[in-house]
């Protein structure tokens, strides 16, 4: 008998909140997510990368509810410029992560759509002979991400809440 793989996963929250709530009005069923990528192995790394806004209850209460189900929740402020654009990214933080843990799991999966993290994938697969799964919404999805990654399963209407 094999042991279960071992399995990393990580989630780019802003990426998936945008892309399922325009996409189809819905937000994102992280619980059914974990339930289903928990039956294809153990999780042993799950980190959640998400921008908040002091004193939104909503954000606050979304974050725990992460935590619940059993991600690491990483935070940085949403910063709001002068010229009014934004800031709140996580690329950097999400791909040490993921360079991070790829030695010593079987697979990575990564929730996000943004085909910045194509080369990402693409290093984990060949220098660590890993498999890189992407999911994503995917109309909404860079398609360098899509080929880059192992396998995509596009977010369908059966992962929404």
């Amino acid at each position: 008998m094999s042991a279960a793989s071992k399995i990393a996963v990580f989630v780019d929250v802003q990426n998936i909140y945008y892309t399922t709530r325009d996409a189809y009005g819905r937000p994102f069923n992280y619980r059914l997510f974990w339930q289903q990528l928990s039956e294809t192995g153990d999780i042993v790394v799950a980190n959640a990368y998400a921008t908040y806004r002091e004193g939104d209850d909503g954000q606050a209460k979304f974050r725990d509810a992460l935590k619940h189900i059993g991600f690491n929740v990483k935070t940085k402020p949403y910063i709001q410029r002068a010229d009014g654009s934004a800031k709140g990214d996580w690329d950097v933080g999400i791909a040490i992560d993921v360079l991070d843990s790829a030695p010593d799991v079987d697979k990575v999966v990564l929730l996000s759509g943004d085909g910045d993290f194509d080369l990402l994938l693409l290093k984990v697969i060949t220098k660590h002979g890993i498999d890189a799964e992407v999911y994503g919404v995917e109309a909404l999805t860079a398609n360098a991400l899509i080929y880059a990654a192992s396998r995509f399963y596009p977010i369908t209407e059966e992962f929404l809440l």
